[in-house]
């Protein structure tokens, strides 16, 4: 099982809704997403029906789904309800079936630097097996393999597990945004580079400041 790597991008999110594949190598108008003995959000279940269990078979499918809760934290997230747009191909092997796809999920937040709100789109790609049944002594709760449930494939683990690897730690408004003043707390970007607040004494110090250290005793 190899997982590709996420990246971010500032793109809008392309595809259109309810569109998946009936037959393999083709893209046409079908179902709705099955969420029948599967965990995780409807959106992100797939029925293999379909696709059978021939290797070499394979199907492919274009989704906009519901993005699910809890995906980010801080200063970005995906917000509950986004469309995200997913362009998957469904591939039959003798363990199972291998999920090649990427996905395009809106991005909200706050600048790290200004704090000013922060709309953005983040781009995933990801490559996934998916065996047919665990073997008798392994636990399909342990380690990174995933699995079909019956005839059903849960993509929301993979989906979650690619976009946070993806989401930006420091979101920024702008590559250069210069971020707020450390005395007053304006945005620099709105006051200019001309900014500043002289050689004003910190507080703590004002007594000091009232002493003549020249001052000479006899």
């Amino acid at each position: 099982m190899s997982k590709g790597n996420g990246k971010s991008v500032a793109r809008g999110v392309p595809g259109a809704r309810g569109v998946d594949a009936g037959q393999a190598g083709q893209v046409s108008k079908g179902s709705k997403p099955v969420s029948s003995h599967a965990r995780g959000s409807g959106d992100f279940v797939f029925d293999m029906r379909a696709l059978g269990r021939g290797p070499g078979e394979f199907r492919d499918e274009r989704r906009t789904a519901s993005a699910p809760d809890g995906l980010g934290s801080g200063l970005v997230l995906v917000p509950v309800g986004g469309d995200v747009a997913l362009d998957l191909r469904f591939e039959a092997v003798s363990e199972g079936v291998l999920v090649t796809g990427s996905a395009v999920a809106p991005l909200t937040g706050e600048c790290a630097r200004c704090l000013d709100p922060v709309t953005s789109t983040v781009e995933v790609g990801f490559q996934e097996l998916y065996r047919y049944l665990p073997d008798p002594d392994d636990d399909e709760d342990d380690g990174e393999d995933r699995f079909l449930d019956g005839d059903f494939l849960d993509l929301e683990p993979a989906f979650r597990d690619a976009v946070v690897l993806a989401l930006p730690l420091s979101p920024l408004c702008r590559d250069d945004c210069p971020g707020l003043c450390a005395e007053c707390g304006a945005k620099l970007a709105d006051v200019g580079p001309e900014h500043g607040h002289g050689d004003k004494v910190d507080p703590r110090w004002g007594l000091l400041a009232k002493l003549d250290l020249h001052e000479t005793t006899e």
